[in-house]
């Protein structure tokens, strides 16, 4: 992009005004810090200029939005043409209690659902399962039947509106639910749209939510996959997810090759499956999270589409255009909110959003300034969407596409990133692959390892966190209201559930497992299998434990 003489002319003058106008500045007033990192711990340079990007090659690297590589985003107008969608991530206690959110959150202007399910419904277990007990509707919503699904989106039509779910290990049962339910409300598979994270590699990664071994849990993906190209046009069968990659402590470097990284090893079980890569790959979606590093965030979202795009095009060969996009949502990072100040938190996530925006994001969730002492109040959601609306309707940053682009220090940041990236999966390929890296523990240690560094400059004070190890306050009498569940919801679950066990025909429900079962054991898609064993009103506990017994269960290895 630039000429030579023009850049040794830059160098001489860079060099010029670092030995005058710097050295007399730097004299009198010197900088705050010897090193300036990001919030992964890369160092950042004073200035930025056109010798930092020499390199880039305009149309290679960059293009135009709508167009291949994708780095200045995946629709030629984005927001121009329709804001990103506002999907808030709910669920607590009782089917009833989260559909009261959702019809909540629906009239205020949210327009899509993001279901959040508790520990039990995560690990395959029935709410009055003993492993359940005292975990019910904590983290996210109860769900043990298609009973409690057709509740929590009873008066909401799910052909109308789009979900997603955030479930892993036991997401086909669940997944089956929701279709069986919207069925229920008279709408076909192929009208549904939304997305299953049904990421079972970030799991064993940093989650730690799995259940059966790796190999097996991959066929299970697989089968969604499957299933969903040939059924389910409009959903996204999994949702390739860093979020919880870098809530585990990852930079955002490591978060980008180890999600991208899981998302092409998703692709190659469904070649092996013998899947066109053009029959499954536009429906794969991304998940990322957004941080407090303002540009590195908004460099991490470009340098992703770019990735993505050179991978399914040049290493994959798919031929549609549309399997070429990396799709993503994204959240803001619920790591960095802080108990201490909770009110600090608005801004925090006002910032983490304003980076997803620019960075391009199809959807986002914005975490509440609550989430670090419980489960968000309907005041505190009510503020983290108005977040979302503010920026939309009043920042400006919407008129224009991909305005950062150009800049050197984004531009650098972003080749910079790509570059560690491909570093990454070197390192993954030396040691077998994806699965292996696993079963050695390559990905845990290089996370431990960043979050521990990341710690460390926190309690030397070299990173200063407002309002914990920097401008405390020790007379703070703030208080923040804080969700209350139903303290009937318990009991109220646990009596459908034996009621439903009661009245539904188990026989059907015994025949349904059977053949389940069986499939497992042998190498059909079991899709088709869950969806009749869920029809019959067979429990999540109950499905989860066929699998249990087919593929066994999974115990992390220990690495030291």
């Amino acid at each position: 992009m630039y000429d030579k003489e023009k850049l040794a002319e830059i160098a001489e003058k860079r060099d010029r005004w670092e030995e005058t106008t710097l050295h007399k500045s730097t004299a009198r007033f010197p900088e705050r810090k010897k090193q300036f990192l990001t919030t992964s711990s890369e160092p950042i340079n004073r200035l930025y200029t056109p010798l930092d990007v020499a390199g880039l090659d305009y149309m290679k690297d960059l293009g135009y939005p709508g167009e291949y590589p994708f780095t200045r985003g995946v629709h030629p107008t984005m927001y121009r043409g329709r804001p990103w969608t506002m999907r808030m991530f709910a669920g607590f206690g009782s089917a009833e209690e989260t559909n009261q959110r959702y019809q909540y959150l629906l009239e205020q202007g949210n327009m899509g659902l993001s279901v959040a399910f508790d520990l039990p419904t995560l690990m395959g277990y029935d709410s009055d399962a003993p492993e359940a007990l005292g975990e019910f509707g904590k983290c996210g919503v109860a769900i043990s039947s298609l009973k409690d699904m057709e509740i929590l989106f009873e008066g909401i039509p799910l052909g109308e509106v789009s979900a997603s779910m955030t479930i892993n290990s036991p997401a086909a049962i669940i997944w089956a639910m929701y279709i069986a339910a919207a069925e229920k409300q008279g709408y076909a598979m192929e009208a549904l749209r939304g997305t299953t994270q049904n990421d079972i590699l970030k799991e064993y990664i940093a989650q730690k939510e799995f259940i059966f071994p790796p190999e097996p849990s991959m066929r299970l993906v697989t089968d969604t996959i499957e299933f969903g190209s040939k059924h389910l046009p409009q959903w996204n069968t999994i949702s390739i997810s860093g979020y919880h990659i870098r809530e585990a402590g990852s930079t955002a470097a490591q978060e980008l090759a180890f999600t991208l990284g899981d998302g092409l090893e998703y692709a190659r079980w469904a070649l092996e499956r013998g899947l066109d890569i053009d029959d499954f790959a536009p429906r794969l979606s991304l998940f990322f999270n957004a941080h407090n590093d303002f540009f590195e965030e908004i460099a991490k979202f470009r340098a992703a589409r770019r990735i993505w795009a050179r991978e399914m095009k040049e290493t994959f060969g798919a031929k549609n255009p549309r399997s070429w996009l990396c799709r993503f949502h994204t959240q803001t990072a619920g790591v960095s909110l802080t108990a201490q100040q909770p009110e600090n938190n608005i801004a925090r996530v006002a910032i983490q959003a304003l980076a997803a925006v620019i960075g391009g994001t199809q959807s986002l969730h914005t975490n509440s300034m609550d989430e670090a002492l419980a489960l968000p109040s309907e005041r505190a959601v009510t503020i983290a969407l108005r977040t979302q609306q503010i920026i939309a309707e009043e920042s400006g940053v919407t008129h224009t596409v991909d305005p950062l682009a150009g800049s050197f220090f984004i531009e650098h940041e972003t080749s910079k990133i790509e570059r560690q990236v491909y570093d990454y999966w070197q390192q993954v390929e030396e040691l077998g692959g994806v699965l292996p890296a696993i079963e050695q523990g390559f990905f845990q240690r290089e996370i431990s390892n960043a979050a521990y560094e990341y710690q460390q400059q926190i309690d030397a004070r070299e990173r200063t966190i407002v309002g914990v190890n920097g401008y405390a306050d020790s007379t703070e009498t703030l208080q923040i209201p804080i969700l209350e569940m139903d303290p009937q919801g318990y009991e109220r679950q646990t009596a459908r559930l034996n009621r439903l066990r009661q009245e539904r025909d188990n026989e059907q429900v015994g025949q349904t497992l059977a053949a389940l079962r069986q499939a497992a054991g042998g190498a059909e898609n079991t899709m088709p299998y869950i969806l009749e064993a869920v029809k019959a009103y067979a429990t999540l506990g109950e499905i989860t434990d066929v699998f249990r017994e087919v593929f066994g269960t999974y115990q992390e290895p220990n690495w030291i």
